[in-house]
């Protein structure tokens, strides 16, 4: 059974749909939240499954004894970032190496680096005229969105899309494809 540590900082869409995938499955299940946020409404949705939660500030995060603590704790050996929006300190890189992934909203490498996450992306995109777009999931390397792409899926767009558009396509493949990704790679596929 792998243990999987979610890592969020806000509302929690894709941590909930991860939460949901993994509950009857015999192979992995999600067995901690971690956010950096008290006040993330991805805290409640992962509540309602009964799945403990920590907050730990960015002091705390970067700090390597409290954080491996709190993962060998619930004996974590995967984890996934789910709209957290610190950086990962190398310590943590280092000891799940090829254990971390991460979801972007854009085709990397467009689009990504410090400052591209969320809506910001999605403006860029817009402001950039692209005919598609898409999501990136990738483990996580000590370059920021710069680690290896495990799997990327487009969605076409048109002039009319608005950034609101945007962001619902990329939600609606977030939401399709993040948990199958996570299970082959925990299944090694």
């Amino acid at each position: 059974m792998t243990n999987i540590a979610i890592f969020v900082s806000g509302n929690g869409t894709n941590c909930e749909n991860i939460i949901r995938y993994f509950n009857d499955n015999n192979d992995a299940k999600v067995r901690l939240v971690i956010s950096n946020k008290k006040d993330a409404y991805a805290l409640v949705r992962a509540a309602k499954y009964n799945v403990p939660c920590k907050v730990l500030d960015k002091t705390e995060i970067n700090d390597e004894k409290t954080l491996m603590d709190t993962l060998s704790q619930y004996d974590i050996d995967f984890i996934v970032l789910a709209g957290f929006m610190l950086m990962i300190p190398d310590f943590l890189i280092d000891n799940f190496n090829g254990r971390i992934v991460n979801i972007h909203p854009s085709l990397l490498p467009k689009f990504g680096g410090k400052g591209m996450y969320g809506h910001h992306v999605h403006e860029a995109v817009k402001a950039a005229n692209e005919k598609e777009t898409g999501i990136t999931i990738h483990y996580v390397s000590k370059i920021c969105d710069g680690g290896e792409i495990i799997a990327q899926f487009k969605t076409s767009l048109s002039p009319e899309d608005t950034v609101e558009d945007i962001e619902r396509k990329i939600h609606e493949l977030e939401q399709k494809h993040f948990p199958e990704v996570i299970n082959d790679v925990i299944k090694g596929k």
